[in-house]
């Protein structure tokens, strides 16, 4: 097992702290009875310790769910109950935040987020990170679990769901985890030596897979606990770093720097640059590619599938606005309504399949898992087309996910809190164009009869149950929501003002 160095916060963590804590992690888990193929849960913020934390997971056989540090109560609770989890491991200046929707049975370690001044623990609840894995016996050897991320993404009915890999037979572990290394080397770009820079949350599953990468690859990796344009160039620059992790709201706030800014820092060491989780506008790119030069990449999957296309920036400046062609043995299909494949050019739904990870099942709800397969390949939600080379072309979503800054909202999560305020007879959530995020969220709100709720107070209701993130920026009252002869709320025509000046649809 490879460990990397990291540089978080102007300290330098080497290879050898990390294996030591992985040890000392590894042992804390066994002695706290957390047993193989049991699960574990953290919500924090980008540190070493949490990259730690994922590798003993890894190293001890224990599935992890990484909870997004906004999480509200209800929010948390669904997740730790819904995936069994034994152990929440949470920053301590979250855990007042997060401790009332902890189950009973869910044992709390409390890690502090700022090592100088720990914050006291008002619920009695949480054991002290420092005590973790202290004078125990190691960890007697277990199989490793190469695959055991636990992402929480969500749907149609609001509530999200466990993306889970299948246990793999001995047989077939080694070959998958190889050929599963070497598919995600491509889209990251990592080798042996390389200074690799991680500013985006590793609690998205593009940035844990990021993560693991580097790991794997015993890198140099510059962790940042946020991103902050002029500091990622000036980082860049001192640590003559060559492969990045950087989204397209990353892109968009770097390109709004000043020339002046921006001729100060050289970005010449950089000979990799990953970009997955959300569309990237082809202006937007190709001021990028024209800035960082040819090293600008974009994979594209979902938690489900994992990376299913792949394209470098030559490839992508011959195919502008493609998204890659099949990364691997992956295979693409486009298909109508009736589930006929569809020749190249014609738009329909996208389904994909990438054998290079095992299979999946969705917690505790394998029905849903079941049906979004037709014929051995899963849909995404997404609606383009391939041209006659293979490359993949994104043209809509075909369900109502909203991706604000690379982050997944969905509006049945939001719409099932927002029904259950007095007064609200119905509502709507939606996308529109945002032009740092490139999307924000939207409600469209019908009250009932003398009902007073303005904005401001519907605002204020949702950040108690739900992150600030998916809490609409904009909401419009409508006395009636246009609906479809179904009955069903029409939201195209709710979305479709907010989209007519645009050249794109997501």
């Amino acid at each position: 097992m490879s460990y990397p160095t990291i540089v978080f916060s102007g300290r330098t963590f080497t290879a050898e702290w990390m294996e030591a804590e992985v040890e000392r992690l590894c042992a804390g888990l066994e002695a706290a009875g957390v047993a193989h193929g049991q699960t574990v849960a953290m919500m924090m913020r980008n540190c070493p310790a949490y990259a730690a934390l994922i590798l003993a997971c890894r190293r001890a056989g224990v599935y992890y769910v990484s909870l997004n540090w906004h999480c509200k109560p209800p929010e948390a609770a669904y997740m730790l109950e819904d995936s069994g989890a034994a152990m929440l491991f949470v920053h301590d200046d979250l855990l007042a935040q997060v401790v009332a929707g902890v189950p009973t049975g869910v044992s709390i370690v409390a890690v502090p987020a700022n090592e100088e001044s720990p914050q006291p623990d008002a619920s009695g609840r949480a054991g002290r990170w420092i005590e973790f894995g202290v004078g125990v016996p190691p960890m007697a050897a277990r199989p490793r679990l190469h695959f055991g991320s636990v992402q929480y993404t969500s749907g149609t009915t609001g509530k999200p769901k466990g993306v889970r890999r299948l246990a793999l037979a001995p047989q077939e572990r080694d070959a998958l985890e190889l050929e599963s290394r070497r598919i995600g080397r491509i889209a990251s770009g990592m080798a042996t030596g390389v200074t690799a820079m991680l500013c985006a949350p590793i609690y998205h599953s593009a940035s844990t897979m990021y993560l693991v990468q580097a790991c794997d690859a015993g890198a140099k990796l510059i962790l940042e606990p946020t991103f902050d344009a002029l500091r990622t160039l000036e980082l860049i620059e001192r640590h003559a770093v060559t492969h990045a992790y950087l989204v397209p709201t990353m892109y968009r706030r770097l390109l709004a720097l000043g020339d002046a800014q921006r001729a100060r820092f050289s970005v010449a060491t950089l000979r990799h640059v990953t970009s997955t989780g959300s569309p990237c506008a082809p202006d937007v790119k190709r001021r990028m590619i024209d800035w960082f030069g040819p090293v600008i990449t974009e994979a594209y999957g979902a938690s489900e599938t994992g990376y299913v296309t792949f394209i470098d920036s030559p490839t992508w400046l011959a195919h502008p606005g493609s998204v890659g062609q099949a990364l691997g043995s992956a295979r693409l299909r486009i298909v109508d309504d009736e589930g006929c494949e569809l020749p190249p050019g014609q738009i329909g739904a996208i389904y994909v399949r990438q054998p290079a990870l095992p299979d999946f099942t969705y917690v505790n709800n394998q029905a849903a898992r079941d049906a979004m397969e037709r014929d051995g390949l899963v849909a995404l939600g997404d609606v383009g087309y391939l041209d006659e080379q293979g490359f993949l072309y994104i043209c809509d979503r075909r369900n109502d996910m909203i991706i604000s800054g690379g982050v997944n909202i969905y509006p049945a999560e939001v719409e099932s809190v927002l029904q259950g305020l007095a007064g609200v007879a119905d509502c709507a959530v939606f996308g529109i164009p945002d032009e740092e995020f490139g999307e924000s969220v939207a409600a469209a709100v019908q009250l009932r009869p003398g009902a007073q709720l303005d904005a401001a107070s519907i605002q204020h209701f949702l950040r108690a149950h739900i992150a600030n993130f998916k809490v609409p920026r904009v909401i419009e009252f409508h006395a009636q929501l246009p609906r479809e002869d179904t009955g069903k709320i029409f939201k195209r025509l709710l979305r479709e003002p907010y989209w007519r000046e645009q050249n794109r649809r997501i």
